[in-house]
């Protein structure tokens, strides 16, 4: 459930984005997971793509990478990186 709140959230914010930038759609998105958030990237995936149903973020790409500092500010969550977007 954790992972669904988050992917949730997510998609809020690239969806808010995505309208602030007047795109059509979103592509791609890439997040870093903190090191210290025990959030499995392939189930952020799953449930991103649940969450995106019906936005401007459906079937966008959601890229992960791992964060490897434990003393980073974000190193217990996630932190949105970049949105792609199509015009």
């Amino acid at each position: 459930m954790h992972e669904l709140r988050l992917a949730r959230d997510l998609v809020g914010k690239v969806d808010a984005a995505a309208c602030e930038q007047g795109a059509r759609r979103v592509v791609g998105v890439k997040v870093t997971l903190g090191a210290l958030s025990g959030i499995s990237g392939d189930h952020l995936r799953q449930h991103f793509a649940e969450a995106a149903r019906d936005t401007s973020a459906e079937g966008a790409r959601l890229e992960t990478v791992l964060g490897a500092d434990v003393t980073a500010p974000n190193a217990d969550g996630l932190r949105l990186e970049s949105i792609d977007i199509e015009e």
